[in-house]
């Protein structure tokens, strides 16, 4: 097997009939026959747009050719042995997960002697990723999730979408699932980790479509993910696992520095404690709670860099010539996506994220009297708007005073603007982009004859955003706009629209863990045994992909502090 990459293909070798033109791609690459090519597995694909009249793909294929041939086109230097188990592509037998290699490291004897079972807060991908592995060590974790589970949860959302009442346990950011099982699912990373490729591969075996494994820009999309996290969980029980929805978690209980339960409510109301040596905090980044109870139990906790802003909308099809021009229309190209970032004068940074082709706007709001929006879109990506989050770099000169959760309060004040600005009843404030930049309000006559119409269910409130934004959150959006224009012309059109407010990009906190056995420590320094902060709320990731990586590396960690062996790798 050999493994070729930077194979040029047309776009019509991405098309369910375009095999023959990928076979002779690839074997041109390899200077053989097509026919000498026994079998090839697609590996890696992404889109080459740098030349807008030129857009194709490039791709890496695993190839296996007739017998003989291999060492001949090695020796000639144009490809090398593919190395089988660390692709990301092809039949499981070639590509098994490498988590299963971690399997024989950990052991509680036979028959097995499990010892207080493993507590994991959150069902977000942390936790699901984290109770998941540790269910395949057989120490059957308990998991607690505040929220109904992902089938039920859909019913909330819906109800409020449709102008019911917010639910406060149970809304975009509560649930089993958390706050990415509404979103586009994006499985893209900048980390290094290689459990990556095993969460590719996980959420294959949960029923996530396989052209995950090579697409450089996989997603799942929200229509998807429902079903995936309720395999994830199912997978989880039938491993001795249990899952426990509508439970919150209220705190430790130590002795000595060594936590030995956590204290709960339950679906009923009533409060009681679950005995355990071992608690991961897989809280998201929205459980504010969560993370009072942190402070109040002495853990260490620090500010860390974290993002605030609003959401833009636009035509899809604006996007799409953007970005490909002619071949926009191309079947095999889909809703085309972008990424932009700007440094400022003033050194602050302002970029897009979470960036939905063909998505809609959110309601994300899980406190009462506050407004916060969000971006989703399902796996076909078919929706008529694109629109991504507009973020501003939150500084440490924005915060006053010491509190580790003066972050949280930013937050907080700029949901409750945003819902004040909205009139109530959860409508969000929306401004259009030529009016944002004159610092002009968008009447409501403007704004219900714009092209471009707001996706944001719970209905907008036209009005100006300067008055809803910190100062040098619209400043600087302001700034970055026209130069977010000149390299994706449109960006910045009169009839784009924002609303707002995006304040949950990211965790504003981090709950500090020691780098070795990736336990948290108390404020005075010495170590929490049995208490393991993980994922994104607690300041470790990012995004689906990072915030799954830390759960198998969490679970790995938590198995080294119950059975005493180094977790290998």
């Amino acid at each position: 097997m050999l493994e070729v990459s930077n194979v040029r293909l047309l776009l019509d070798a991405g098309l369910p009939q375009g095999e023959s033109l990928a076979r002779i791609a690839v074997a041109r690459a390899l200077g053989v026959n097509p026919d000498d090519i026994v079998r090839m597995l697609l590996a890696k694909r992404s889109v080459d747009a740098r030349k807008k009249s030129d857009v194709h793909f490039v791709a890496t294929y695993v190839v296996e050719l007739a017998a003989g041939m291999e060492a001949s086109v090695v020796a000639r230097g144009a490809v090398s042995p593919a190395r089988l188990k660390d692709l990301g592509a092809g039949d499981d037998a070639f590509h098994p997960l490498r988590f299963d290699s971690y399997l024989g490291e950990y052991r509680f004897g036979k028959p097995f002697e499990v010892p207080p079972r493993p507590v994991v807060v959150g069902a977000g991908p942390a936790g699901l990723f984290c109770a998941w592995a540790l269910a395949r060590f057989g120490a059957k974790p308990i998991v607690l999730e505040r929220g109904d589970l992902a089938e039920e949860r859909m019913g909330a959302i819906e109800r409020f979408n449709e102008g019911g009442d917010l639910a406060p346990e149970c809304n975009i950011h509560f649930g089993d699932g958390g706050a990415r099982l509404f979103s586009d699912g994006k499985l893209t990373t900048n980390i290094k980790n290689p459990r990556c490729k095993d969460v590719l591969r996980i959420f294959v075996q949960a029923g996530a479509p396989e052209e995950i494994l090579w697409q450089a820009k996989p997603h799942l999309g929200t229509d998807n993910l429902v079903g995936i996290v309720s395999s994830l969980r199912e997978q989880i029980k039938r491993m001795g696992g249990q899952v426990l929805a509508r439970t919150r978690f209220e705190g430790f209980r130590f002795e000595s520095d060594k936590l030995t339960g956590v204290y709960v409510r339950d679906a009923k109301g009533e409060a009681r404690s679950i005995k355990t040596n071992a608690c991961v905090l897989a809280c998201g980044h929205s459980a504010r709670d969560t993370f009072e109870v942190v402070r109040d139990a002495g853990l260490a906790m620090e500010r860390k860099p974290f993002a605030v802003g609003v959401r833009i909308e636009h035509p899809q099809e604006l996007i799409n010539r953007a970005q490909y021009g002619a071949a926009a229309d191309h079947p095999a190209l889909g809703a085309a996506d972008y990424k932009l970032a700007v440094h400022l004068p003033d050194g602050r940074g302002v970029y897009t994220f979470c960036m939905c082709p063909g998505g809609e706007v959110v309601c994300a709001a899980s406190e009462e009297g506050g407004v916060c929006v969000n971006g989703m879109s399902r796996f076909a990506r078919d929706g008529s708007n694109a629109n991504a989050a507009v973020l501003v770099g939150v500084e440490e000169r924005d915060l006053p005073g010491d509190d580790v959760l003066a972050g949280v309060e930013l937050q907080r004040h700029m949901e409750r603007a945003a819902y004040a600005a909205g009139g109530g009843m959860y409508a969000a404030p929306a401004q259009r982009v030529e009016d944002f930049l004159a610092h002009r309000a968008t009447s409501v006559q403007a704004g219900e004859g714009n092209s471009v119409k707001p996706t944001y269910a719970r209905g907008v409130a036209w009005g100006n955003l300067h008055e809803v934004l910190p100062a040098f959150v619209a400043d600087s959006i302001a700034a970055a706009l026209p130069q977010f224009d000149r390299r994706l012309h449109g960006f910045s059109s009169s009839d784009a629209v924002l609303t707002g407010v995006e304040a949950r990009s990211s965790s504003p906190v981090r709950i500090v863990r020691d780098k070795e056995g990736f336990q948290a420590r108390f404020a005075g320094g010495a170590s929490c045994a049995g208490v393991f902060p993980c994922g994104e709320g607690a300041g470790y990731a990012g995004g689906i992909m990072s915030a799954a990586a830390d759960g198998l590396r969490v679970a790995e960690a938590v198995m080294t502090s119950l059975v005493g062996e180094k977790a290998r790798g």
